[in-house]
């Protein structure tokens, strides 16, 4: 997986919209104004940061060594993923999924 198919991913997520609140080398995926991933460009290994499920994020960090706790976010919601070819192109979809599934989740009726 690279930046552009990153993009091309979490754009098909319904109402998903991408946005650079801070300056063009960072973008953040959104759905219904909430952040699901943002993702640096400013770096050669592609990192992104997911919203994970607190008990399932430590379990992640503890099993797999390219999922680390959220860079700049808040450790116990967010992983920061590295995406260093040590797993699939399919888990980090699961992740992706999962983090867009909680936000999606989480928005008031008004919102969806």
């Amino acid at each position: 997986m690279n930046a552009e198919s990153l993009r091309e991913y979490c754009l098909t997520k319904p109402g998903a919209e991408e946005t650079f609140p801070f300056g063009p080398d960072t973008i953040v995926y959104k759905v219904g104004g909430k952040v699901f991933l943002l993702t640096g460009l400013d770096s050669e290994e592609l990192r992104f940061n997911v919203k994970c499920d607190p008990e399932k994020a430590i379990e992640l960090r503890e099993e797999f060594s390219c999922v680390l706790p959220g860079y700049h976010m808040n450790k116990k919601h967010w992983n920061t993923i590295v995406v260093d070819g040590s797993v699939s192109i399919k888990q980090l979809k699961v992740w992706i999924d999962h983090s867009y599934e909680l936000v999606a989740n989480s928005l008031s009726k008004n919102k969806k």
